[in-house]
């Protein structure tokens, strides 16, 4: 007791954080293959009206990163930990993927929240090992049916799963995702008034296969008949203006297409796909069209989500629970360009963005929703890792409309929320020592600009490595070598200086490797063999 208290009265003294109650309530809500650009008060010209105000009335974070995947960022989200250390991705040495399990001594963040009172609650997407229950949430809604955004088939509630009706009409994921996590706080309000809450929205949008309402995509329609190019220009031209970022706008890469190659998928979608970001110029008039339509799905899917978010905010309101709740959003990795069928099929013949359809952005118009930086999910170059972070608490926030430039990283979420909590990790947990967790608390963010001290960032996935280490970073493509970048001025990774820095490659690539060799011991040592292979790309039924 004595530990909580005299934590609680240091949360109180840091500059520019107000006296908030103990135990303020806590959101975080997660997009899928969204791009760094796409939010409005990140450059983009998508309506995201209810996201822009929690960003004027809040923070916004410049240098916030992923892992580049869906469910290793899950995993690095909810345990504070690399995906790596808890199995849940690949090392050199050792095999893992989504099927890879955590070790007994790394549990959820709500297990780690239980202890200050809090209950916990999960609509979305949930893609990490186990259960969600079993994972310490109290209510959950797990959808598993990713490959249809039309049909509840399949998914789960409270890890039972749903009955739809046979005659299932007017359902859409998103919605019913934002349906959820509004009941949930529902029956909080109305029957654990006084108890604090975290609450995991995880939404399916915006990622593949592309399913929109029709009204919707017709606020889009012939929006991005310019091309990607011009989309590119004018988001930087609004990034640079706005403040942020400090960086010239990459060079599109024709040679870089998707990262898995599917040439009888390509074939099923016709003529006017085309699998590499192209001057927009070289496109037939089909090609511009079908890829316009494309991007109006993406956007009608972004534009829906934050409808749909602020009607979760709204339910905040009501409930006198918006002032001390902190609320999180950021995307679990960069756009993607992957290009593929799946699920139920694609029929060319169908309204684009209709159940009917399998159609994914592709690196085009990926590459622009990831303006300015290089390349797509999957690489570990700023656009595929690179996530929009929003930071919005009336009563613990005092700072409005303002950015932070200091890097941050998913696996900052576990002990910012746990000092929130007022609650340590613990050292012991299933009675197996606790590992040292790399994650940093962002709460001296939240009261002023600054780098919050670290050793270093890691990354590997694929293949890919990346390591960055204040402002420079390392990052080497399956196979390749290194390539070394300084992110102050060139985070749009346009100069490589590796040939001129030869020692500062070797030292990054020296950390980078001790640091693998780090998370393989402990993978080894608690775990006691290799981890399951993941299944490999394009056949797996789970949404990616």
């Amino acid at each position: 007791m004595r530990f909580f208290l005299t934590l609680l009265a240091l949360l109180g003294s840091l500059p520019g954080l107000s006296s908030a109650a103990p135990g303020p309530n806590i959101v975080f809500i997660l997009a899928d293959d969204l791009g760094y650009s796409d939010l409005g008060c990140y450059g983009g010209e998508i309506e995201t009206p209810q996201l822009d105000a929690l960003a004027k009335n809040g923070l916004r974070f410049t240098q916030c990163y992923n892992t580049t995947r869906c469910w290793p960022t899950r995993a690095a989200l909810l345990t504070g930990y690399y995906a790596q250390q808890v199995r849940r991705d690949a090392l050199p040495e050792l095999r893992g993927g989504g099927a890879g399990t955590r070790p007994s001594w790394a549990p959820l963040l709500p297990h780690l929240l239980k202890p200050a009172g809090y209950r916990s609650y999960h609509s979305g997407k949930w893609h990490i090992d186990g259960k969600v229950l079993a994972g310490g949430f109290d209510r959950s809604l797990d959808m598993r049916n990713g490959g249809n955004f039309f049909s509840s088939r399949g998914n789960h509630r409270d890890d039972v799963p749903v009955k739809p009706p046979a005659d299932e009409k007017g359902y859409y994921l998103t919605i019913d995702t934002a349906d959820h996590a509004i009941e949930c706080l529902r029956d909080h309000a109305a029957n654990y008034e006084g108890k604090p809450f975290f609450q995991y929205i995880a939404f399916h949008a915006p990622h593949f296969p592309l399913h929109a309402l029709p009204e919707d995509i017709a606020r889009y329609r012939d929006r991005y008949l310019g091309g990607w190019d011009a989309m590119r220009e004018a988001r930087f031209k609004r990034q640079q203006s706005a403040g942020i970022i400090n960086t010239t706008l990459s060079k599109l890469e024709p040679a870089v297409g998707p990262p898995y190659a599917f040439p009888d998928d390509l074939a099923k979608l016709g003529p006017g796909e085309v699998d590499r970001p192209l001057p927009w110029i070289d496109l037939t008039p089909e090609q511009r069209r079908f890829h316009a339509t494309k991007m109006a799905i993406h956007a009608a899917m972004v534009d829906r989500m934050d409808r749909e978010i602020g009607r979760i905010i709204a339910q905040l309101k009501a409930m006198g629970a918006y002032e001390n709740t902190l609320i999180l959003f950021g995307s679990d990795n960069g756009a993607s360009a992957e290009i593929m069928v799946r699920d139920g099929g694609h029929d060319p013949q169908a309204e684009p963005g209709s159940k009917a359809t399998y159609l994914c952005l592709g690196p085009g118009f990926s590459s622009a929703c990831n303006t300015p930086f290089r390349r797509h999910k999957t690489w570990l170059h700023e656009g595929g890792i690179s996530t929009p972070l929003i930071a919005h608490w009336p009563a613990g926030i005092a700072a409005k409309g303002e950015l932070r430039h200091g890097p941050a990283h998913v696996i900052d979420f576990v002990p910012t929320a746990l000092e929130l909590a007022g609650l340590p990790r613990p050292e012991v947990w299933n009675d197996e020592p606790v590992p040292a967790a790399p994650g940093k608390s962002l709460l001296p963010a939240f009261a002023k600009d600054g780098t919050i001290a670290r050793d270093c960032l890691w990354w590997m996935h694929e293949k890919h490595r990346a390591v960055r280490v204040g402002d420079w970073k390392a990052v080497a493509d399956a196979g390749k070598p290194w390539e070394l970048y300084d992110l102050k001025s060139d985070r749009a990774e346009q100069l490589d200086l590796a040939a001129a820095k030869p020692e500062k490659v070797k030292e990054l690539e020296q950390l980078w490797q001790r640091e693998a060799d780090r998370f393989t011991e402990l993978a080894r040592k608690t775990a006691g063999g290799p981890p399951r292979s993941t299944t490999p790309p394009g056949k797996t039924t789970t949404p990616r």
